[in-house]
């Protein structure tokens, strides 16, 4: 059986001089506002993952209520969500990530993305795909309020029941 989920993330810029997206350190002339890291590209991988297992989402399992998760590393994050596709039977086949961003420049930082997801849920490089883009200055993207991220994950069970 193989099943399919979607992600989305955003946030809003901040005070600061770096943004972490997909695992990777960024100079930026600011940050994110968030609870944890800000990585809106593992945010929302983790919900793509987490949407094709049937297992929720990332709010449901690390909320920003929780101070246990004041200031998270996003890969450590994503990492028990792989434990938890483990404890469910299900493997990663591929992930696809967009990142909506009008600043930073990204083309530099996607294969050191690439390198830390595939790590982080244990497939091929070849099997992680991110691309980034821009909104040609239209919405909040493109007024540099923020940075948006969409993810797909491909999950594999063998012995899943509907």
């Amino acid at each position: 059986m193989m099943r399919i989920g979607h992600g989305y993330d955003v946030h809003a810029f901040g005070e600061g001089d770096a943004v972490v997206l997909g695992g990777v350190q960024i100079p930026c002339e600011r940050g994110l506002i968030a609870h944890s890291d800000g990585d809106v590209v593992l945010h929302a991988l983790c919900d793509a993952l987490l949407g094709a297992a049937s297992l929720g989402d990332i709010g449901r399992h690390f909320p920003d209520t929780d101070p246990a998760f004041s200031d998270a590393n996003s890969r450590t994050l994503l990492r028990a969500v792989v434990a938890q596709l483990d404890e469910a039977g299900w493997t990663v086949v591929n992930v696809d990530l967009t990142v909506i961003a009008q600043t930073p420049q990204l083309s530099e930082h996607i294969d050191g993305m690439r390198e830390r997801i595939a790590a982080d849920v244990r497939v091929a490089v070849g099997s992680v795909n991110v691309k980034a883009t821009t909104t040609e200055k239209l919405g909040f993207v493109g007024r540099e309020e923020g940075i948006a991220s969409h993810a797909v994950a491909l999950l594999t069970n063998e012995g899943a029941s509907a």
